[in-house]
């Protein structure tokens, strides 16, 4: 863990990079080179070593506030970690391991909400909060043992309500958030949920960038990661999006749905647009509806064993511990390799 307080600049910036998480005070600098040696760049135009722009757009910054503010978030992620890959920083659990999780239902858009109202006490550290918002990763306790979540994230609300629509597509950045994530936790033998709401891929210029290789690291992440796997679909999985999100085609344990759950290769409209173009928009309706009924609906897909069981959402902790605590012997054995390449 490197924190960074003043000026971090040329090469030990390469040194905080090089740690597992970077905290940076409010007013700290971290550079490689600074922002007036750029071409073109000031300081006054874009301070590229403020924490503001190492936390929200290059991701460098893990948590960022205040000196208070960085020692206490330090304090916190340290308690919840372990000491090594063969310590499970287990802690006597207050909580009710049963608790229903009243409205949990109405946080598919914003799942950190989510994964408060799961959480033991309800408390959930989350990791890299400012970059990425549409993918969500931190660290949180279910019966006492540390869990690292991962979940996609349609909106985010705040004090007053009001949402900013981030949408359902991956992203490059998040993908490489969440395969950067999960990789921290298979090398500490830390569990890992996933929540799932995802349509397909962010379609920008800007991101056919490194979308392909992003998306790759993350299916590859997840299908080499040997801890206990276990994905919720609470919202949409579609397409190959959704195999890359912790599916079970890539090694995914367990997973469990809600009953409002949509899972298949695409959107139902869009379904009945492509099968039946230049019909009439009733007869699209009813096409989708029948494809929604036959494909995509959870039924169907527990049927096709891509989904283990079906879930009220209030419900869903208890399930949740419950799988985690089956999982808690597993151990995978694989082939003596040097490493992989993706």
């Amino acid at each position: 863990v490197t924190a960074v307080f003043g000026t971090c600049g040329g090469g030990m910036g390469v040194m905080a990079s090089l740690s597992d998480f970077t905290f940076m005070a409010e007013d700290g600098k971290l550079f490689v080179n600074a922002p007036n040696t750029l071409d073109g760049n000031r300081a006054e135009k874009c301070d590229t070593a403020s924490a503001a722009y190492q936390a929200e757009v290059s991701g460098m910054a893990d948590y960022t506030g205040t000196e208070e503010e960085v020692l206490a978030g330090i304090r916190q992620l340290v308690s919840v970690l372990p000491m090594n890959n063969d310590d499970f920083a287990e802690e006597q659990c207050a909580d009710d391991l049963n608790r229903v999780c009243e409205n949990l239902a109405d946080c598919v858009g914003d799942t950190e909400i989510a994964l408060e109202n799961l959480a033991d006490a309800g408390t959930f550290f989350e990791i890299k909060k400012a970059y990425a918002k549409n993918m969500v990763t931190g660290f949180m306790k279910l019966n006492g043992i540390t869990v690292g979540a991962v979940a996609n994230r349609a909106a985010v609300y705040d004090e007053e309500g009001k949402a900013e629509e981030l949408g359902t597509a991956l992203t490059a950045e998040g993908c490489e958030k969440a395969a950067d994530f999960v990789n921290f936790c298979d090398a500490f033998s830390i569990p890992v949920l996933t929540l799932t709401n995802v349509t397909g891929f962010a379609a920008t210029v800007e991101s056919e960038k490194n979308m392909a290789s992003a998306v790759a690291k993350l299916t590859y992440v997840f299908a080499n990661a040997t801890v206990p796997k276990v994905n919720v679909i609470v919202g949409k999985a579609f397409g190959s999006a959704y195999v890359s999100m912790n599916s079970k085609s890539i090694g995914a344990d367990l997973v469990y749905a809600w009953p409002t759950a949509e899972i298949g290769m695409m959107d139902a409209s869009m379904a009945a647009k492509i099968m039946y173009p230049g019909s009439e928009a009733s007869v699209i309706n009813e096409k989708a509806a029948e494809y929604r009924e036959l494909q995509s609906s959870v039924e169907s897909a527990a049927a096709r064993g891509y989904v283990d069981t079906v879930i009220a959402p209030v419900d869903t902790r208890k399930y949740v511990i419950g799988a985690f605590e089956m999982l808690f012997t597993k151990r995978e054995d694989r082939p003596a390799k040097k490493h992989g390449t993706v």
